[in-house]
């Protein structure tokens, strides 16, 4: 008796295209869902080590509308949810898969809080990138104690070393926060710290340096300050004002 031939289905041996594609699909998700998962466990241990003025954001970047997967702080005010910063959208568009990590750069919240931060790119296997890990740090408390350190350990008189001469900027940015920081240093404290009187009396020491005769400087000082630029008008009214009435 002869038997029969059994013919193998190629299904059984050979994945289709589309079953293939789904298959890899499901491996990036579940890369990308291990990748998340210790990068949340890692915020919460750096947050945890230092709780105050502390803050790390785990952005999943296929999500750029709502790109706030975790955060663990409380520096910045946001919430999980939150969308991606404009730092992140113009460092993706220039670079793309190439995108270098940003460390240690200086940032200011919308209440002129200063921060430096530092923002990770993040790659699975790959190497495409999925999420950004970004750690702020509050250092306007600190900042305010360094003020008030040297009010006590500074020596009196002007332009004879113990005030800064000058800044070689490479950029007009850089120029800006040169002058900034003389006039808060000035003051004695941080902007976010800063009464009306104080801020009102920043500005004027800002248009005493002439920052307000460059072009953009009344933007600049507005973002630096936490406050809005008509805020930025008014005081410089109000200060203008006053002037005027004193050369009588």
């Amino acid at each position: 008796m002869a038997r029969s031939k059994i013919t193998p289905d190629p299904d059984a041996r050979v994945q289709k295209p589309d079953a293939q594609l789904e298959s890899r699909a499901e491996q990036v998700i579940t890369q990308n869902d291990l990748l998340f998962r210790t990068l949340k466990q890692i915020a919460d241990a750096l947050v945890a080590t230092f709780p105050r003025a502390f803050e790390v954001v785990v952005h999943d970047l296929s999500q750029p509308r709502k790109s706030i997967k975790h955060i663990a702080g409380d520096v910045t005010r946001r919430k999980s949810g939150g969308p991606v910063t404009d730092l992140v959208v113009k460092a993706l568009h220039q670079e793309g898969r190439n995108i270098r990590d940003r460390h240690n750069y200086k940032t200011t919240t919308s209440e002129g809080r200063a921060l430096k931060s530092t923002t990770i790119f993040i790659r699975n296997s790959d190497g495409d990138v999925a999420f950004a890990f970004c750690i702020n740090f509050d250092m306007t408390d600190f900042l305010n104690a360094a003020h008030a350190l040297e009010i006590l350990t500074g020596a009196a008189g002007t332009f004879n070393g113990s005030e800064k001469v000058e800044t070689f900027a490479m950029t007009i940015t850089e120029t800006f926060e040169a002058l900034f920081a003389q006039a808060v240093a000035k003051i004695g404290k941080e902007p976010a710290s800063m009464s009306m009187e104080e801020k009102i009396e920043l500005v004027k020491e800002l248009e005493t340096l002439g920052v307000f005769h460059i072009k953009g400087g009344n933007d600049q000082a507005a973002l630096l300050m936490g406050v809005s630029k008509y805020t930025i008008y008014n005081y410089l009214k109000k200060i203008r004002a006053e002037q005027g009435l004193n050369r009588f």
